[in-house]
């Protein structure tokens, strides 16, 4: 099964996708993020779009890398990233979900939780990801196909349990304790800073 985990920067994908991992034996996060940060390293001044997404490479890159991953993998694939052209989702997602079990969850939160977590990861309110706040929520609100998860008030593990039952995936309990479990989301917040 391919999980996407779609929504705004700041409501929650990539804690999302790596609790996720955590509590589901055999699965594996893939970040298209990568192929969109390989393009702009390696293209010349001037050809790298300023969204990475907007290039065609990116697109048909992570279609067929996820179409290879999830045709020979023997697991789950947990793929956090925000995607709110629908052109795009329909040239990169939709044929992913015509050849595979594909669960697209779009992580929804209102306005101010998403600036409130964005300051939480120190992104200064004139950021690139604040900016991109107002065109999530309408493409959120009516263009994207999804299945919808209201995180405003829940926990992380509540998320992650919401997840799992749109799946219908049973996780692991989470055993560690509270500590254990903020040096693991502040680990994770600090390898996803870009």
């Amino acid at each position: 099964m391919i999980i996407w985990l779609n929504g705004a920067f700041g409501a929650g994908k990539t804690q999302t996708a790596c609790e996720l991992h955590r509590r589901l034996p055999s699965s594996y996060v893939y970040d298209p993020e990568n192929a969109g940060f390989f393009l702009r390293d390696n293209l010349p001044p001037g050809l790298a779009p300023a969204d990475f997404q907007d290039h065609p490479l990116w697109r048909s890159f992570n279609r067929e890398l996820l179409d290879d991953i999830a045709s020979r993998f023997d697991g789950h694939v947990i793929v956090p990233m925000t995607l709110t052209v629908r052109a795009y989702y329909d040239e990169l997602v939709a044929p992913l979900a015509e050849k595979h079990d594909l669960r697209h969850i779009i992580l929804q939160a209102g306005e101010t939780t998403l600036r409130k977590r964005l300051a939480s990861r120190l992104e200064r309110p004139n950021s690139w990801a604040h900016q991109q706040i107002p065109r999530c929520l309408r493409a959120f609100a009516s263009e994207m196909p999804g299945q919808k998860i209201d995180t405003d008030g829940l926990t992380l593990s509540q998320v992650v349990h919401r997840v799992g039952a749109l799946c219908g995936l049973p996780l692991l309990p989470d055993q560690r304790g509270p500590l254990r479990r903020l040096a693991d989301r502040t680990v994770t917040q600090l390898r996803h800073i870009r």
